[in-house]
């Protein structure tokens, strides 16, 4: 009996030190700071999801949101959260980058109005300042959904607002802006008692993309049972969000409670869930398809390449 408990016992030990070892450490340069449009990496960090996957993952805020593709690119990272329209755009400059998994499945982009504004259609924004923050890309964006409704970006004066969307529309610097995330704006807007309205992208004109993913070195393509096992952590907290999303909120703030505790965050945290991706892993490759030849059309990218060369399912 007592060899038998010291063959068990010395098995167990080898395994936990089997499971130890392989313990992999991974780096997750995020696009902006902790919100909750990081949801699913927060709690699969704080309930020990990736840690149960062997998994150590360390998330890490950009000084500068441009840089995490890159960095992952030039090898200095294990991956970066982007957008799936700056992947199209970031693959045809060359960067040796994949998508291996979403966060947010459906875009948050939207044009925004003052809930006030006499604006009740994207036919009328004819003749009306529309403030944006990014150039290229949400022009493009809002140049579809003005062509949709008949119009063009001659029919708009556009306006530089440098990251203050809401505010150049509550000071009435801008009747519209281009760039809002829905999830964001319109709880901030309300806060401030400038409740706001949105015209979702998708809805005028612009396929539907994923808004935020996962992307790695092409190099690092072939580590496919790590990609797996990071996607089995996400796709496990989402349930666990939607099982007990009070509970939930609770575990996110407790990451960063002073910084994460607001009640901006607390409202996008509700308005986020439901674009949540389900299925994290999944790539829905007539999406990327129909984006590219979107931007293709648009004049963004130089050339539309094979959905597997850029984005797979691990």
């Amino acid at each position: 009996m007592k060899i038998l408990k010291k063959v068990v016992l010395a098995s167990s030990l080898a395994v936990f030190s089997l499971h130890a070892q392989a313990s992999e450490k991974v780096t997750v340069l995020l696009d902006w700071f902790v919100n909750p449009d990081h949801a699913p990496l927060v709690i699969a960090q704080q309930k020990g999801f990736f840690k149960e996957q062997g998994l150590e993952v360390e998330m890490v805020e950009p000084a500068d949101p441009s840089m995490p593709p890159k960095l992952v690119a030039a090898g200095k990272a294990d991956m970066a959260v982007t957008y799936q329209p700056q992947l199209h755009m970031q693959i045809d400059e060359g960067l040796p980058l994949t998508r291996v998994a979403t966060l947010v499945d459906n875009p948050l982009n939207s044009v925004v109005v003052l809930d006030k504004s006499d604006i009740q259609s994207i036919k009328d924004l004819k003749g009306k300042k529309v403030g944006f923050s990014v150039g290229g890309f949400e022009e493009v964006l809002l140049g579809a959904m003005l062509n949709h409704h008949g119009l063009s970006l001659k029919d708009v004066e556009l306006i530089n607002v440098n990251w203050s969307l809401s505010p150049s529309l509550i000071t009435q610097k801008t009747d519209a802006v281009i760039g809002a995330f829905r999830n964001f704006e319109l709880n901030q807007m309300d806060i401030e008692q400038h409740p706001g309205r949105a015209f979702f992208v998708e809805e005028h004109g612009v396929p539907v993309y994923e808004e935020l993913i996962l992307v790695i070195n092409n190099k690092d393509r072939n580590q496919t049972d790590k990609w797996k096992r990071f996607n089995q952590a996400l796709t496990q907290a989402v349930h666990y969000i939607h099982q007990d999303t009070e509970q939930a909120w609770h575990d996110f703030v407790s990451y960063k409670p002073t910084v994460l505790e607001t009640e901006l965050n607390r409202r996008a945290w509700k308005d986020t869930l439901p674009y949540l991706a389900k299925e994290p892993a999944k790539l829905v490759e007539k999406r990327y398809a129909d984006f590219a030849e979107f931007m293709y059309q648009q004049s963004l990218i130089k050339k539309v390449l094979p959905v597997e060369s850029y984005a797979i399912t691990p």
